[in-house]
């Protein structure tokens, strides 16, 4: 899904668009897999129960397994889906959240460092945490960001070897090819 371009300014073009890694979901998946076996297993169990108390203890097993499921799974699910990493040519967004919308937006020419960590399952699964000292006080750390090696090096070339900061009146996009 491409980053809205009415949101864009004139002449920015989106370089990378991205959701956190699906390494995020792992656990989610695992507990919907664990929720739906144990609710079916247990339904079983209710079946040979007497009829009154066999339909209420089915129902106690529905609303309880559809809480977990909607906790466990579907608002870790939506959580990432929401979760917007965008490099522009003019700055670096991040937008996350459905009922409270969080962002942050940095321009290129505000940002001093960037750097990236990945540890050994972050290096299996292909993604790291993104850390970009700008003139806030402290770093951001933007976490599973995926392919982070690769984001790293365009977030670097964007800061540093833009050959329009000299001229601030000229259009960043016209000398891309």
């Amino acid at each position: 899904m491409a980053y809205p371009e009415g949101l864009l300014s004139e002449n920015e073009q989106v370089i990378v668009h991205s959701h956190p890694h699906f390494k995020m979901l792992i656990w989610p998946v695992f507990w919907l897999l664990v929720t739906v076996g144990a609710g079916i297993w247990l339904y079983t169990l209710a079946d040979g129960v007497t009829a009154g108390w066999g339909q209420i203890a089915t129902i106690a097993i529905g609303v309880v397994a559809l809480v977990l499921i909607c906790w466990l799974f579907l608002a870790p699910l939506i959580r990432w889906r929401t979760t917007h990493f965008i490099v522009t040519t003019d700055r670096l967004i991040t937008r996350e959240g459905v009922i409270k919308r969080v962002g942050i937006d940095i321009p290129m020419s505000r940002i001093n460092s960037v750097q990236f960590e990945h540890g050994l399952v972050d290096r299996m699964f292909g993604c790291g945490t993104l850390v970009i000292e700008s003139a806030s006080h402290e770093p951001l750390r933007f976490d599973d960001i995926p392919h982070v090696e690769r984001v790293h090096t365009v977030i670097y070339r964007e800061v540093n070897d833009n050959p329009y900061d000299d001229f601030p009146g000229e259009d960043r996009a016209r000398g891309r090819g």
